[in-house]
């Protein structure tokens, strides 16, 4: 029997006060939402009229659903290079030679220590300004020079590569420490077994270290899907964005930011419950089916007998 030593069963008294102060909790909890509701009915704010053009299909049709969709589709988009950002730089910072670990660390540190919304304002404003004088090299041919440089970056990228950079670097400080966190026994053994470092990072580092790291790599995700309302400083067609032209012409601007707040609450709700089921599914896929009986898988979680095949499994029974 295990003995849990960073927890101790509250006794008596200390269940008689958690009790108390659940109860208190909840008598303060319920009069400040007593308090929203009344004075939000002061002012209307529950009125009919306000909530009204919700149920309305072209509010969701025009507005909404667009918004919405070009939310996902810069949020998934960012997530995809988020990730392949981080392991790159993360196995970068892990890498024997100083060449590649030291640009590699300068770069993730720069980009976790910039502003987010800095670093999209700059990507769609100073861009431009930097490459503008940028003349193209004689021996660059026309097709190969990429004549946007000297454009405008359009709203979407600039708001994907801002997303990018800052939670790529934060995922890969995640990747470096779990795959650190991984026993030094794995890497021992794929390198006695003649492996190269590659495959040592690729089959066995960082399957375990994506695993071990789930709920951080959700958690980064959830973050990046709501940053994805920072392009509104630079008039990307996001949800939030798209609330301005109902507020303009409704009016409702509260009722607006809690209609938008759900919307935000669902996704992320749906995404933290995808994590979770695919972390079952990797833990369950991990365990190997016991092919020993109830007797025999007791006796060896003991320690007194090795952990071998049931008897009927092996060939050559009599």
């Amino acid at each position: 029997m295990s003995n849990n030593v960073l927890y101790d069963h509250p006794g008596p008294r200390a269940r008689r006060r958690n009790l108390i102060l659940t109860i208190l909790f909840g008598i303060g909890l319920a009069a400040l939402l007593y308090y929203i509701y009344v004075r939000f009915d002061r002012n209307d704010q529950w009125a009919a009229e306000r909530w009204r053009p919700f149920l309305e299909a072209d509010i969701w049709i025009d507005f909404l659903l667009p918004g919405l969709g070009n939310t996902l589709r810069a949020a998934f988009t960012a997530m995809v290079l988020s990730l392949v950002f981080g392991l790159v730089f993360a196995t970068a910072r892990l890498s024997d030679h100083r060449w590649i670990r030291w640009p590699a660390g300068a770069v993730v540190e720069f980009f976790r220590a910039v502003p987010l919304l800095l670093l999209i304002f700059f990507i769609f404003i100073g861009m431009p300004f930097v490459f503008r004088n940028l003349e193209q090299p004689g021996w660059v041919p026309d097709w190969l020079w990429p004549n946007w440089i000297y454009e405008s970056i359009p709203a979407f990228w600039a708001v994907v590569l801002g997303l990018t950079l800052y939670n790529g670097s934060v995922l890969a400080e995640a990747f470096r420490a779990g795959i650190r966190a991984v026993p030094l026994g794995q890497s021992e053994a794929a390198y006695a077994l003649g492996m190269r470092k590659y495959q040592v990072m690729t089959l066995i580092l960082i399957p375990q270290a994506a695993r071990s790291m789930l709920p951080v790599i959700v958690s980064q995700l959830v973050v990046l899907l709501k940053d994805t309302a920072l392009g509104y400083i630079i008039a990307y067609p996001e949800l939030l964005q798209q609330t301005r032209i109902i507020n303009a012409t409704y009016g409702n601007v509260l009722q607006t930011v809690i209609v938008v707040a759900i919307i935000f609450i669902v996704i992320n709700s749906l995404l933290t419950w995808f994590a979770h089921w695919v972390e079952r599914r990797t833990q369950r896929g991990g365990k190997a089916p016991s092919a020993l009986t109830g007797a025999d898988e007791e006796i060896a979680t003991e320690g007194t007998l090795p952990v071998t095949p049931h008897r009927a499994d092996v060939g050559g029974g009599a």
